[in-house]
Parts: structure tokens; C-alpha cells; sequence
């Protein structure tokens, strides 16, 4: 499962880490997060990592969207469209107070309304204080010490996270297929093609044939 976000400062690194793995636990090892930014390419050429990550998402099962931000992240809503062109399920889950955006989910309306796709909302910083607040009255003050109680808390509001995600996973992924059985080499031959990913038309094609044939494999297409 490919685990789409941002991934420019600290706090996003580990936040998606944390996910993942609460996701994995939660899942009971079914759903495992495909992390951009423990497998990019070391040497940081842009066109390179595009690619990687595009090739990446389309060979995934599912994909998992983080819609957090006063507007959605553009590399998560351009990965977004890629799954959707490849009928890939997925799930959009926002942990952001704000609202913005143009449609029902404080999102952008042109990102709404997919078939094969759950949303997940969940607002982060109500659902910290309110874990916060049960310790207080619970008196657990012996995880002051190296601000154990912060991290004890947001952990909790992790793992609330990850099972409402295991839980719309389940849900989209068993949505039917949109994408027309007659119409699927084709389709996956255009998406080899269209994005100009760098390499050989030929090895590519081959490459994209035999992600088709696993998620035939598999009843995901």
C-alpha cells in the first residue's frame, strides 16, 4: 500500500512513519505502507524521483492519502489523480482542524466524489485534547517525566487514526473495479506511457503489463 503525504520537515517524516506502522499493527500485518521516503533514490535528482514514486504508487494495491493543509499538498493530489486513473482504492484521511478548500470534506471539490474511495476525518488536535484531558482526570501524572505524557497522548491519537484508516481500507477495497476489463491493457500501456517516465518504452510497457497481471491476480482489477 502506497502511504502519500508530505514529507519536507521532521514533524511530517515521522508522523508517516508512526502511521505506517500503527496501520500495520492494526491491520494485523495485512497493510503495509510503501514509505516514498524510506525508498527514493539516494541521489536526489528530481526527474528520478518522479519516477520512482510514480512507478511506485501505480504498482501498489491501495494507496493511502493524507489531505491535511489549508489546502491540499500538490505532489499528494497529483499521486491522487495517478491512482484514480489507474482505479486504484483508496483512502483520504485529513487530521486537520481547518477548514478549507471549496468541497463537502475541506478539500478542493475537484478531488471529491471518486469511486473506490473512502474518506477519513479525523481532527488531530480535538482528538489529542481529549485524550489529554481522560489522563488528567484519571491522574496519571507519572508520565510528566521527559514529556512521556505528550508522546503517550499522541501515540493514542495515532493509533485512532490508523484503525478508522484499516477500516475504510477493508471498505474500498472490496469496491468493484470501475475500470472495464476490455479496456485495461490498454489503459496500463497509456500509463506507461504518459507520464514520460525515463527509461525504455519497451522495458517499461513490460513492467506495467506484469503490475496488470498481479492485480488481475489479485481481483483488484
Amino acid at each position: 500500500m502506497y502511504l502519500s503525504s508530505e514529507l519536507y520537515t521532521l514533524t511530517h517524516l515521522l508522523g508517516n512513519a508512526y502511521l505506517a506502522e500503527a496501520i500495520y499493527e492494526r491491520s494485523h500485518g495485512r497493510y503495509l505502507c510503501q514509505l516514498p521516503q524510506d525508498r527514493e533514490p539516494r541521489v536526489v535528482r528530481p526527474r528520478a524521483v518522479r519516477d520512482h514514486d510514480i512507478r511506485m504508487l501505480l504498482s501498489c494495491d491501495l494507496a493511502l492519502f493524507a489531505f491535511d493543509g489549508a489546502d491540499i499538498d500538490s505532489s499528494v493530489a497529483v499521486e491522487f489523480m495517478l491512482a484514480k486513473f489507474a482505479d486504484i482504492p483508496a483512502v483520504l484521511a485529513r487530521s486537520d482542524l481547518r477548514v478549507g478548500g471549496d468541497g463537502p470534506n475541506s478539500w478542493s471539490l475537484m478531488a471529491s466524489y471518486y469511486p473506490r474511495t473512502a474518506n477519513v476525518i479525523l481532527h488531530g488536535y480535538s482528538a489529542y485534547q481529549l485524550h489529554s484531558r481522560r489522563r488528567t482526570r484519571r491522574g496519571d501524572e507519572d508520565l510528566r517525566l521527559a514529556a512521556q505524557r505528550s508522546s503517550a497522548d499522541a501515540q493514542r491519537v495515532c493509533d485512532t487514526m490508523a484503525a478508522a484508516c484499516v477500516r475504510a481500507l477493508d471498505k474500498v477495497r472490496a469496491i468493484e473495479p470501475v475500470m472495464p476489463r476490455h479496456l485495461r491493457e490498454e489503459v496500463f500501456h497509456w500509463l506507461a506511457s504518459m507520464p514520460g517516465l525515463g527509461g525504455k518504452k519497451k522495458e517499461l510497457r513490460r513492467e506495467f503489463e506484469r503490475v496488470l497481471e498481479r492485480k488481475v491476480e489479485q481481483d483488484l482489477l
